[in-house]
Formats: structure tokens, C-alpha cells, sequence
């Protein structure tokens, strides 16, 4: 059988990651899931170039969302607790999931009404493409650049955002392996 790829190795996890617990979230999940066992942050702090204050933030937040588990165990002797980190792929893949079909259901929903409706736009990328109805109220000039707006091919968009749906659906088969 074919090992399973990490979980943070597929972009969308590492996007989320990102958006949870900034931008050195995603190593220090590399970190966790290397060492394949719970981890401390001192452990980590020695492989991420942070201060141990930074790594904690960023397995807080983490925690927040239910991707990093912990472990407390307290020194007999000195009295202090001590912290072993662990990242659950199952809950990140589930938190990606649940994200990801709301955005489905939303895109579906815009390709169904851009399907439907004739859009108008200046042709400038900056400025955003209205539909008829919204152009006609601003007499086909632009809202944002003053320049004429022209019909724009609706159905070319439709078809762009289903071919967005499809690429999500099959990165959510891909994730769904990590929950069951």
C-alpha cells in the first residue's frame, strides 16, 4: 500500500495554516508531524529560529481551533509543568472540509447566477464586472473608472467557477482519506 502523503504538503492545508497561525505555523507543523510523537516547544524552539513566547502563541492558536493537542505533565521537583505538542491531521483536514464546502456552495451558487445573467465591465482588471441590470442603472459607464462598460462573455465565467468547484472537489477526496 502507498503511504499516505502529509498533510501538510497539499497547498490548501498549508493556505490554512497559514490563516490560523501565521506565517511560521506551517513549519512548525512540518516540525511536529517529523518527529512523528509529542514534541515540546522547547524542542521546536530549537529547530525554528523564534522565541519560545512565538512558538507558544502559535500552538495556542492552533489549539484554539483543535489542530495542536497537548499534554501536561508537572516536575516533581521544580513544580513546573511541562507542555508535549501534537497536531491531530484528522481535525485539520476537517476544519478544511467544512470550509471548502461552504465555499463550493457558494461558488455553485455564483456560477448559477453569472450562468444566467449578461455581465457588463470597462475591461480594466482593477474594476469589477456588473451585472445588466446594475450597468444600466449607471447607463453603462463605469462605477470606478468613469469608462464605458461592454458586454462580457457570462458564460466563459460560469464556466471558470465550475472548473474552480471541480479542482476543490477533488482536493476534498483528497483530504477526506485523513478522516476516515
Amino acid at each position: 500500500m502507498a503511504r499516505q502523503k502529509k498533510i501538510v504538503n497539499y497547498l490548501v492545508v498549508q493556505d490554512f495554516l497559514e490563516k490560523v497561525g501565521g506565517q511560521h505555523a506551517i513549519q512548525l507543523v512540518k516540525i511536529c508531524e517529523k518527529k512523528g510523537a509529542p514534541i515540546t516547544d522547547e524542542e521546536i524552539g530549537k529547530k525554528l529560529p523564534l522565541k519560545i513566547t512565538e512558538i507558544r502563541t502559535i500552538l495556542n492558536r492552533l489549539h484554539f481551533r483543535g489542530i495542536a493537542c497537548y499534554n501536561k505533565k508537572r516536575d516533581t521537583t521544580t513544580g513546573w509543568y511541562s507542555y508535549t505538542w501534537e497536531i491531530a491531521p484528522k481535525r485539520v483536514a476537517e476544519l478544511i472540509l467544512e470550509e471548502q464546502s461552504e465555499e463550493i456552495s457558494k461558488l455553485e451558487q455564483k456560477a448559477d447566477f453569472e450562468g444566467g445573467h449578461a455581465f457588463f465591465g470597462c475591461g480594466k482588471k482593477r474594476c469589477e464586472q456588473l451585472p445588466f441590470e446594475i450597468a444600466a442603472e449607471y447607463q453603462f459607464r463605469c462605477p470606478e473608472c468613469g469608462g464605458i462598460m461592454e458586454a462580457v462573455d457570462a458564460k466563459k465565467r460560469a464556466k471558470s467557477l465550475k472548473r474552480r468547484v471541480s479542482t476543490m472537489r477533488k482536493e476534498m477526496g483528497e483530504l477526506m482519506k485523513y478522516i476516515h
